[in-house]
Parts: structure tokens; C-alpha cells; sequence
């Protein structure tokens, strides 16, 4: 393997936004935010807005979304013209 060219695998919390769960894993992914984990390392913090903690797929809740003003919206932008 080529030296140089691949990126810097570490270990990053990622937080969840919507439900404040966050996770230790490991990622290429780095972040100027950090974050104090609970062995008292700092960890690079990535955040996102949905995981398995918040999706409803994982956790069996629906979340009802506004599709219809999304709906109407695209329909006037990409409405047919005659």
C-alpha cells in the first residue's frame, strides 16, 4: 500500500441531535469539536441527526413528518406547463 494516501482511522464519539445518544466507535472522519468520554479521554465529536436511538425503524415510534406542504412545494416547482 501507498504511504500517505489514506486517511487517519481514530476513535470519534458520535452524538445523536435528536435524542442525545451518543457512541465510541471508530471513523475516518475527524471534527474540531471534542468531547470528554466517559474513560476521560477526549474524543473528536461528530454529530448527527439520526441514528438507531432516534430512527423510527429501530425504535417502533412514528414520527408524523409535514409530506404534504413538501408535496405541494415540489408539484409548484416542477409543475408541467402547457
Amino acid at each position: 500500500m501507498k504511504k500517505g494516501i489514506h486517511p487517519e482511522y481514530k476513535e470519534v464519539v458520535f452524538m445523536d441531535t435528536s435524542s442525545d445518544y451518543k457512541f465510541l466507535t471508530k471513523s475516518t472522519m475527524s471534527s474540531k469539536e471534542t468531547i470528554k468520554w466517559e474513560d476521560g479521554n477526549e474524543y473528536p465529536l461528530i454529530k448527527v441527526e439520526v441514528s438507531s436511538a432516534s430512527h423510527p425503524f429501530y425504535t417502533g415510534k412514528k414520527i408524523f413528518l409535514d409530506t404534504a406542504g413538501r408535496v405541494e412545494k415540489f408539484n409548484r416547482r416542477y409543475k408541467k406547463k402547457d
